[in-house]
């Protein structure tokens, strides 16, 4: 399997004291993958986590596996997406059959692939399975991803009822997630 490292970034968190680095890897012919590694502290706990994210080369994912101490929980998930089936280290989670993303709720790197989908006018609408805490089951986020100008991306979830505007890079990245994260790196 041949690869390359298409785009690298590192944020800095902005609601918390804390760090994510991720690089975006083409695999010729078989897809595309986001390696991550976030670090953080929230409510007197530090966390420690290593992602990795497989997508198809339409962006759609196939799975992703999350490792390390999150919330001061130690976590080994292993995500798989079988057409409409989700599993979570192979228990299948309910609700999701419309999704076709994975959401890591603790790193903006998982906007990245609506984001690749979008067209150049307009946006996209995508129901999400996710990532909401440690220890918790994936659960779906519908989300509306809407391309504005100078690099700027409306993002809004409807069961959190959370929006805000996005800067993105040309790579796909996420470069300004106001009050959350911020590039301090590559892009």
């Amino acid at each position: 399997m041949i690869s390359e490292t298409v785009a690298e970034i590192r944020w800095r968190a902005l609601d918390r004291e804390g760090r994510d680095s991720c690089r975006l890897v083409r695999q010729h012919d078989d897809g595309w993958m986001l390696l991550g590694h976030a670090r953080f502290r929230a409510a007197g706990s530090e966390s420690r986590i290593d992602y990795l994210v497989r997508c198809d080369p339409d962006w759609h994912t196939l799975g992703a596996d999350v490792t390390g101490i999150w919330d001061g929980t130690r976590v080994a998930l292993h995500i798989v997406r079988e057409g409409p089936t989700w599993t979570l280290n192979q228990q299948r989670q309910d609700g999701l059959d419309d999704a076709v993303d994975i959401d890591l709720s603790f790193t903006p790197a998982t906007n990245l692939m609506p984001i690749r989908r979008m067209p150049e006018i307009g946006g996209v609408s995508v129901r999400a399975a996710w990532l909401s805490a440690p220890g918790a089951p994936l659960g779906p986020l519908d989300q509306r991803y809407t391309r504005g100008r100078g690099g700027i991306v409306h993002y809004a979830a409807e069961q959190t009822g959370f929006s805000t505007d996005l800067r993105v890079a040309s790579s796909g990245f996420v470069t300004e997630y106001p009050g959350l994260w911020e590039a301090q790196g590559p892009v």
